[in-house]
């Protein structure tokens, strides 16, 4: 459990200053190109989602799913897996650099499939920064390549901290684009060529420095990492047979979401659209990446060192430890995201007006917090056995699921039901749902597969966590509401949304801990055992 603790507080701390460099990356977007009825700033975000929705589908549905267990396994070979890595990181940038230059000659149909029922100037400048972003494919799986690969051998900070690169020249590039061409038009129409090849470079960069970074730590490995172009004789057959039902399944998901955003389209330039769905996206996941992904990815190494040796028990006493001590900091998170969503969202959008309604969003999101959390530690325990079958099955039930729900939004859009305004909310309400859908299906799957879960204990420790967790809750809110509320100091810019939220999750906070204290919850040891690994030592 130790080793578990120190590596969950350098992915969580090398994860918080990314999320906060992050953070402040989008906020210096917002300030150049604005966020609510931007189309220059969705026209960025449809360009840029591009590479990101690729590289989920060849790279983020396969290494996450496989490349863990298989490297973990491929140690026990006589060489430490040297040959299996070479000839796999060989076959993946032969696959990556491929996919790349497809992508991007496509640029201008997946533009239109994306945001199709965008304004056709903005569509126009979102083709012409696809043309810079989408050559990020190819650094987005190095990336990914590499950083799995340094996971699997307990080498955690390296992945977590290099993103902080490509923050930093994000920003540096941004404020260079406010410098040069300020005011910066939101309108698509006003974009030069010099404003485009700016803002494209900068996002490329940015993710091609962020892969390099860890080569620099890859000697730490022990590994000899060359081309190797024969592929056959060492297991990557297996990978493959893994790798096809994660691919469909990443698959499945890209379409689901491509939909979604298609649909989201419809009110850029008119409301909250695309930037503001991504904004809202990005504070959602600031608590799932520092809290799920620093704790639960070397529960996942584990986990799936234990699935290798038919350690069952083992298996399940990990989930069921895991799960409970995700909860714990992850329903504080709920409560404080929620009671200061609005002075959150002031930080990404123009005005307080504007910030109400990309609050509606980000809370439609959060509903899917604590089910995605649970999903985290499930879906990964499947990969661990090496079965990539059963979770593209419950993905493709999700996926279904994302696909009605968005379209009954279109439709009661289109039925007057629900202003443009409240478009993005709702399609953001139907995936939460939809994942909470997931996740009890998964559970009950992975149930049926490995026997108990503790599942009981999950349950328990959520009552308690929610007896506390309301009240704070409705603590924060209230403090929200002393000071002003929507029309009050913390709505009123950036800097006072984001010293507001920060005082709202404050007060959340340490009633939350309070309430759990005289209850003397006793996921609270585990919690503070995590903690006090963050102190200096001496």
């Amino acid at each position: 459990m130790s080793s578990l603790g120190r590596a969950s507080v350098v992915i969580g701390a090398g994860t918080m200053v990314s999320r906060i460099t992050g953070l402040l990356r989008s906020i210096v977007l917002v300030g150049v190109l604005g966020a609510v009825s931007s189309e220059a700033a969705d026209a960025f975000t449809f360009a840029n989602t591009l590479p990101n929705s690729v590289f989920s589908l060849i790279s983020v549905g396969v290494l996450t799913a496989v490349i863990v267990p298989q490297i973990v396994k491929a140690t026990a070979d006589a060489d430490g897996g040297n040959a299996f890595i070479s000839k796999l990181f060989t076959l993946g940038t032969v696959v990556l650099v491929a996919t790349t230059a497809v992508a991007t000659i496509a640029a201008p149909w997946l533009v239109v499939i994306v945001a199709g029922r965008a304004p056709l100037d903005a569509q126009a400048l979102a083709t012409a920064l696809a043309y810079w972003c989408l050559p990020q494919i190819l650094f987005y799986g190095l990336y990914a390549l590499l950083g799995e690969a340094l996971n699997a051998r307990r080498i955690f900070g390296p992945f977590t901290w290099a993103p902080v690169v490509n923050n930093v020249v994000s920003i540096i590039g941004f404020l260079l684009l406010g410098a040069l061409f300020a005011p910066v038009p939101t309108q698509a129409s006003g974009w030069t060529p010099g404003m485009i090849t700016v803002l494209g470079a900068t996002a490329t960069l940015g993710i091609a420095l962020q892969a390099v970074v860890l080569l620099v730590f890859w000697r730490r490995t022990g590994l000899a990492l060359k081309p190797d172009f024969r592929w056959r004789g060492v297991g990557l057959g297996t990978v493959g047979k893994l790798a096809g039902w994660t691919f469909l399944m990443a698959f499945a998901s890209l379409a689901a979401g491509v939909l979604q955003g298609n649909i989201v389209s419809e009110a850029s330039g008119s409301g909250a659209s695309a930037t503001v769905a991504a904004n809202a996206w990005l504070i959602f996941m600031l608590p799932y990446s520092v809290i799920v992904l620093s704790i639960g990815t070397p529960y996942f190494t584990q986990i799936s060192e234990h699935a290798a040796a038919r350690r069952d028990g083992e298996v399940r006493g990990d989930i069921a430890r895991s799960i409970r001590t995700l909860l714990f900091f992850i329903v504080a998170a709920v409560a404080a995201v929620a009671a200061a969503a609005i002075p959150a969202s002031r930080v990404f959008t123009s005005s307080a007006d504007d910030a109400e309604a990309a609050a509606l969003v980000l809370l439609s999101y959060l509903v899917s917090l604590i089910p995605l959390t649970i999903l985290f530690i499930v879906q990964r325990t499947f990969y661990a056995y090496d079965d990539t079958r059963t979770p593209f099955w419950f993905t493709i039930f999700q996926c279904g699921l994302i696909v009605a729900t968005a379209l009954a939004a279109w439709g009661l859009l289109e039925a007057g039901a629900i202003p443009l305004t409240g478009l993005a909310a709702a399609v953001a309400l139907g995936q939460s749902l939809a994942s909470t859908v997931q996740t009890i299906v998964a559970t009950w799957l992975l149930h049926r597969k490995i026997g108990g879960l503790g599942i009981r204990s999950w349950l328990a420790a959520i009552a308690r966590f929610a007896v506390a967790g309301i009240p704070a809750g409705i603590a924060g809110w209230l403090v929200f509401l002393a000071m002003g509320g929507s029309s009050g100091w913390t709505a009123a810019d950036k800097i006072p949304g984001a010293l507001g939220t920060a005082l709202i999750g404050l007060v959340v906070v340490v009633v939350y801990v309070g309430i759990l204290a005289v209850m003397r919850a006793p996921e609270l040891q585990t919690a503070s055992a995590l903690l006090r690994r963050l102190r200096p030592r001496g």
